[in-house]
């Protein structure tokens, strides 16, 4: 005797049939969640449009002026919404031209700003952007301790 009734048998094959099921449901919700999110879709013809081909539209905050947004992407007659995002700490009318910047210049004291400027380092989305730019912000009010200064109280 095998030690297995027939009642031990029969929840044995349920079990088996459960984990099969969440088996082959989880390998489902995988293969859905990889076509989600604007992603390059494996199943289209990869000849339908090249990057140069398709115009891209602003990056579209879904709340406010930043964060998580859509963009517009058409190629020939086919429009097609992709996600994007525009960081809040960014200037909206440069955020798909990508620039390396110099060090902050000094403290302006007439309008209390510090600036620097950058040079174009490339273009997303096929966008159009000045080769040179200048961004300021405001002077920072605290002044930073060198390292190893210890605080006074």
């Amino acid at each position: 005797m095998c030690g297995i009734t027939p009642g031990m048998r029969g929840l044995l094959s349920v079990t088996l049939l459960l984990l099969l099921v969440l088996t082959l449901s989880a390998e489902a919700n995988k293969k859905a969640k990889a076509h989600k999110g604007g992603r390059h879709d494996k199943s289209r013809p990869a000849s339908e449009c090249s990057s140069a081909e398709t115009q891209y539209g602003k990056c579209v905050p879904e709340h406010g002026d930043c964060g998580d947004g859509l963009r517009e992407a058409t190629c020939k007659d086919r429009t097609d919404k992709i996600h994007c995002r525009i960081p809040c700490n960014w200037k909206k009318d440069i955020s798909d031209c990508k620039y390396k910047f110099g060090p902050w210049g000094s403290c302006d004291a007439a309008t209390n700003t510090k600036s620097r400027s950058g040079t174009l380092k490339r273009a997303l989305f096929n966008a159009e952007c000045q080769n040179t730019v200048k961004v300021s912000k405001p002077c920072s009010p605290k002044v930073k301790k060198a390292r190893g200064e210890k605080k006074s109280n």
